[in-house]
């Protein structure tokens, strides 16, 4: 069977390029080899912050922000489309310091990044405790970023996947065993169910895309990061926006539940919720919001972040014909979802992107490794 596109991935990134394609009429059959959304996706923070995650202006950055200036549009699609809320909130985002000279520090960085036009607010700790009283009293100051979300990484998951679905995509369970390269392009993926025949294929497989024969990444291209969260509930509510410190971040949903991540561990694919996490996650949650003591733990889980050897995705054409990447977004999946979805939709429509991909080509890792 053949079809136009096969994307090999449904957590968000195949799916929301699933969706763009199918929107423009493609042909599109999604392969995953269980349920949609199921993996990193869902268990991700849902922090959409450029100001935390892109530390200086550039590529990356403006990468991020494109991505960000697309999600009110998008949760409305998705909400329309599937009768889904998918808990997108702004308010803000808050990175906290604890120490003089880590204020000193963000001060510093405040000041590169009003330069390039980049909103940011400095706090004193008064200011930052007047924000969110929650916060500890030991606070000796904050960047505000007041343009930045966040979104629930579970329901939006799963409306990018009724969305795309209802947008005529095909999704398929299965294994996936090679892209099938011949006469110098990808012209196919061997499943489990057979040969499937395609004009273009996506790579969207997450911590998994290397792991895929074929797939066309040099050596240590995409690896895994396994990331703890423990999930709080505070009642009443004890915080309103994400709150980031230099050990992790606090994300509170508006019904009083509080995420409290996350590790970045190089323990390959053990899937875990380990003494040693929990217990980091939770000691920087409450040294931020010494309050979440008393809340009581609902749920853990740990999860895999596709992670690139500079952090930034895989994005784009691969130097084979026919495949394309939407892979190693490290801990940025949830925030680049929307650019990823709209970029690699134009480069399989053979169609200009909305930014510039060259920074984030499989190539940049080639040179990187011949290096």
């Amino acid at each position: 069977m053949r079809h136009d596109v096969v994307v090999i991935g449904a957590g968000v990134q195949g799916c929301a390029v699933a969706l763009r394609l199918a929107q423009a009429g493609k042909d599109v059959l999604v392969l995953e080899r269980s349920i949609p959304g199921a993996e990193a996706s869902s268990a991700a923070g849902g922090i959409l912050s450029p100001g935390v995650e892109a530390v200086e202006p550039g590529p990356f950055d403006d990468l991020c922000r494109a991505s960000l200036a697309r999600y009110p549009a998008l949760a409305r699609e998705l909400e329309a489309a599937t009768d889904l809320h998918v808990g997108f909130r702004g308010g803000g985002t808050l990175e906290v310091a604890l120490d003089d000279q880590h204020a000193q520090i963000l001060a510093a960085r405040a000041e590169r990044l009003e330069k390039n036009g980049i909103a940011v607010e400095i706090l004193d700790g008064a200011a930052t405790a007047a924000l969110e009283p929650g916060l500890s009293p030991d606070l000796r100051g904050a960047l505000f970023f007041p343009g930045e979300s966040s979104i629930d990484p579970r329901p939006f998951s799963r409306a990018l996947y009724q969305a795309a679905h209802g947008a005529g995509a095909r999704f398929q369970t299965g294994q996936v065993h090679r892209i099938v390269h011949e006469g110098g392009r990808a012209v196919a993926v061997e499943h489990e169910t057979g040969r499937l025949g395609a004009d273009a294929i996506v790579l969207a497989a997450g911590a998994w895309s290397a792991l895929v024969e074929g797939s066309g990444l040099p050596r240590g291209a995409v690896r895994p990061v396994r990331g703890q969260i423990a999930l709080l509930d505070t009642r009443p509510r004890l915080l309103s926006r994400v709150v980031f410190s230099d050990k992790g971040y606090v994300v509170p949903r508006a019904d009083g539940r509080v995420l409290c991540g996350s590790t970045m561990e190089e323990v390959g694919f053990e899937k875990a919720v380990t003494a040693g996490g929990l217990c980091a996650v939770l000691e920087l949650a409450i040294e931020i919001a010494p309050r979440l003591a008393n809340a009581p733990i609902i749920e853990t889980w740990s999860n895999f972040r596709p992670a690139s050897p500079d952090g930034w995705p895989v994005l784009g054409p691969s130097t084979v014909p026919g495949l394309f990447y939407a892979t190693g977004h490290t801990r940025n999946g949830i925030l680049l979802t929307p650019i990823t979805a709209d970029a690699v939709a134009a480069a399989v429509l053979r169609k200009p992107p909305p930014v510039d991909l060259s920074p984030f080509s499989v190539e940049r890792l080639e040179a990187r490794r011949a290096r």
